[in-house]
């Protein structure tokens, strides 16, 4: 383990995703920190995103093209592959301030009993505009509502991902079930920096689920994650209640 100087792997998992590619990788060569090792996860695209990736075959340190079972499997591949003690996720829709790695290395080596970093991101519609997303770091709030923590800005230390993986079998709410197990295991782990270090294209899987999956796919989550029985239910009737409000202010 190098404290000091420790090496930090940037995973960049991609299908069909050359419009942003570009911006992501940018983001992630153009960083102020240097020991970074990047791996780059397609699942076999048939866009022109591999001819992106080739441009820039000499700043990426490992790439595979390949079809996978979906985003969460290639983010398990990815973290396979990685060497680094620290190890962040950006996917091609997104990028990262050119301070990100460097902010989170700072806050390793002051304190090294952290597992788990997280910050702020800036959350970017369609159109352009932009608003800020902190981190909400309120225990109930991330137990019983949902995931208020930034996943797009987590940097995780390798050991914790030698004890779990993401589960394959959620459609979208994976990182919620991989961030609250580590939670509910050692609350103590997270380390919060409030800055934004990420930028996120709004549009992802979880803001398109069904109501019904939606509920279904928490309470797996939540239970995979380690909460008994009763504490899931009582969080299923928290979204119900939500869903109802909003309904009727509507």
């Amino acid at each position: 383990m190098n404290q000091d100087n420790p090496l930090v792997s940037i995973i960049t998992v991609v299908y069909n995703g050359s419009r942003t590619l570009e911006q992501t990788i940018q983001s992630v060569i153009s960083q102020s920190y240097k020991n970074i090792e990047y791996i780059i996860i397609d699942g076999g695209s048939t866009d022109g995103t591999l001819d992106v990736i080739k441009r820039h075959k000499d700043s990426v340190n490992f790439w595979i093209t390949e079809p996978d079972k979906g985003l969460y499997d290639a983010m398990n591949k990815g973290i396979s592959y990685a060497n680094g003690e620290i190890i962040g996720l950006i996917n091609s829709d997104d990028w990262y301030e050119t301070n990100a790695v460097e902010l989170v290395v700072e806050a390793y080596r002051n304190d090294g009993s952290k597992k788990i970093f997280h910050a702020d991101k800036r959350c970017v519609l369609p159109n352009g505009v932009s608003f800020v997303r902190k981190a909400n770091r309120n225990n109930f709030l991330f137990k019983y509502h949902g995931m208020v923590l930034n996943h797009p800005t987590m940097f995780i230390h390798k050991e914790i991902y030698q004890n779990r993986k993401y589960n394959i079998n959620l459609k979208s709410l994976s990182d919620y079930q991989f961030v609250l197990s580590a939670f509910i295991q050692n609350k103590n782990s997270f380390h919060y920096i409030p800055e934004v270090i990420t930028n996120y294209r709004l549009g992802g899987i979880s803001g398109h689920l069904p109501l019904t999956q939606s509920i279904k796919e928490n309470f797996i989550a939540r239970r995979n994650a380690g909460m008994n029985i009763l504490e899931c239910s009582f969080a299923v009737m928290i979204r119900i209640a939500m869903e109802i409000y909003r309904k009727i202010k509507r």
